[in-house]
């Protein structure tokens, strides 16, 4: 194994993973299965992606992965402002969450950086 489980920015991504699982298992998210299912899978695909591009073995083959690991955040990153725009989150957790998904985005962009 690499050390994806040393990296810091996917440590925060399984966390936000973690916060999103428990949002959305009460209220009206748990009750929208559509929108639950793909916030819950938006979340589950960032850390997922950065495990899989420290996995690849190249650093061209990781930051594609890293790359799509950005593109997750920015998804639940829409999803969240949505949720709270429709009422499944109220404000703190908006907030929360965004400032979870843009620092993880740095944290990405970062990496990108370092791997080119």
């Amino acid at each position: 194994m690499s050390n994806f489980k040393n990296l810091r920015v996917w440590d925060k991504a399984i966390n936000l993973a973690k916060k999103i699982y428990l949002l959305s298992a009460d209220g009206d998210l748990a009750k929208d299965f559509g929108f639950r299912d793909q916030i819950r899978r938006s979340s589950v695909s960032i850390a997922s992606n950065i495990a899989e591009g420290d996995e690849s073995g190249t650093d061209k083959m990781a930051n594609k992965f890293f790359h799509i690991a950005k593109g997750s955040s920015a998804e639940l990153y829409t999803q969240i402002i949505i949720a709270e725009k429709i009422g499944y989150l109220n404000s703190e957790e908006k907030e929360d969450m965004l400032s979870e998904c843009e620092s993880i985005s740095g944290m990405l962009y970062r990496l990108i950086e370092s791997r080119k």
